[in-house]
């Protein structure tokens, strides 16, 4: 069966987001946690999409000169490839710089880049070029978002997309601009893009239909941008009779046992811990710096503190801070995710746990990449943008296992329990 669709997520909480966009439009999709070999392809013979997690987004470009053409190849045979980046798009010339995937991706398929941003079922939008985001009830320009505009990593100090991709490539990037779109002018304006990357703005779905439309019908091969890029083609697929709307969702049943692991420093998350500790959630804070030494009896400890506590109350969130570290903190989420995956997965294989939440962009890719899962397939909605997936793996007690891989943002101040319940 012909691929339509294949993408590679910068972040396995994002990679996530899309397999939930592709199940709730019809399509059914794999996400691999690897480059796949023809053996692990073979275990998912009638799928029409296919991902691959990644960790680029923490990573130099140096990295991804070395790594993304091979991924991009391995999508190669979809009718369209996706290097799907946070809807927040925060990213810098030194780490995680989308402006470099955007030249990889030109260099490997060809044609004009188009980027969609923007995500209207995340409370993400673009208008005239700049980003918004939703956050606690109010939405944002991405330069003063409570958390975004001081990230840890990759704060965004700039919420015009274009200046902010020009730090990070050479490529010229045109606008498809909101009114040029209301008015049925899209086409006009983006076949005059000659090269380079064109934006499109998008603040609802028909503005991504729009979109979408576009890119079937101009035969794109490569795109750059968020969950939207998926929503927007789902649309069109839809639109065009290639995939059929799927009758009722499967949903999530109750687990008696949670684990919850964070490494993320956003207040949303913050505010679920802080939740959860009130609904019967043992807290147990790591010792970062002992982590990131490599401590091994630090995390004997945690294991030890999360067997105490699912033993007694069977919830427990295991959590390295409680909101924003400030301006001196160090960055250091991928060793950090690391370890917490090893924790993780320790505590796993001890309590045959059936079901973990992961919090944290770099917490859920480096950390679920310890687990040694080999793909993911949907298996639930839950909250937009953090559904209920599940592992296949050779190992038989991290195989069926029910993972959420929640970014720092995603989720209500409840959300703990909400995956606890699968409601």
């Amino acid at each position: 069966m012909t691929l339509l669709y294949g993408y590679y997520g910068d972040d396995f909480t994002g990679s996530t987001d899309v397999l939930e966009q592709l199940a709730e439009g019809g399509v059914p999709a794999v996400l691999f946690l690897r480059r796949p070999d023809e053996a692990l392809r073979a275990r998912f013979p009638d799928v029409r999409a296919i991902g691959i997690a990644g960790d680029s987004r923490s990573r130099s470009p140096e990295w991804m000169d070395a790594n993304l053409p091979d991924a991009f190849a391995a999508l190669g045979e979809a009718a369209v490839v996706h290097y799907k980046t946070c809807s927040t798009f925060d990213s810098s010339p030194a780490t995680g710089s989308i402006g470099r995937a955007m030249e990889i991706g030109a260099r490997v398929f060809g044609g004009v880049v188009p980027i969609l941003v923007g995500a209207p079922h995340l409370g993400r939008y673009v208008v005239f070029g700049n980003l918004f985001a939703a956050a606690g009830g109010e939405v944002f320009r991405i330069d003063r978002h409570p958390t975004m505009s001081r990230h840890p990593v990759t704060p965004m100090h700039e919420a015009d997309l274009r200046r902010h991709l020009a730090l990070q490539t050479d490529m010229p990037v045109a606008l498809v601009p909101i009114d040029r779109i209301q008015a049925g002018e899209a086409a006009a304006v983006f076949d005059a893009v000659g090269e380079g990357a064109v934006l499109f703005d998008g603040v609802d779905m028909p503005s991504l239909a729009v979109a979408g439309e576009l890119l079937l019908s101009r035969g794109t091969r490569f795109a750059v941008g968020s969950s939207g890029v998926t929503r927007a083609l789902v649309m069109a697929w839809q639109a065009n009779g290639a995939v059929e709307a799927p009758g009722e969702l499967a949903r999530a049943g109750e687990v008696d046992r949670l684990l919850v692991v964070s490494g993320s420093c956003s207040p949303v998350t913050a505010r679920q811990i802080a939740r959860g500790m009130t609904e019967g959630y043992a807290g147990v804070r790591a010792d970062v710096p002992a982590l990131l030494n490599g401590e091994t009896a630090e995390e004997a400890r945690l294991v030890g503190a999360a067997e105490t506590a699912l033993a007694a109350g069977g919830r427990c969130v295991i959590h390295s801070a409680d909101g924003p570290l400030g301006d001196a903190a160090p960055a250091a989420g991928d060793r950090l995710g690391v370890a917490l995956g090893r924790v993780a997965h320790e505590i796993i294989r001890r309590q045959r746990l059936s079901r973990v939440l992961f919090a944290g962009g770099d917490t859920s890719s480096h950390g679920v990449a310890e687990l040694g899962i080999d793909a993911l397939t949907w298996a639930a909605p839950l909250e937009p943008g953090a559904p209920l997936v599940r592992a296949h793996a050779g190992e038989a007690v991290v195989d069926g296992l029910e993972l959420v891989l929640k970014g720092g943002q995603m989720g209500g101040d409840g959300f703990f329990e909400t995956v606890r319940r699968g409601r």
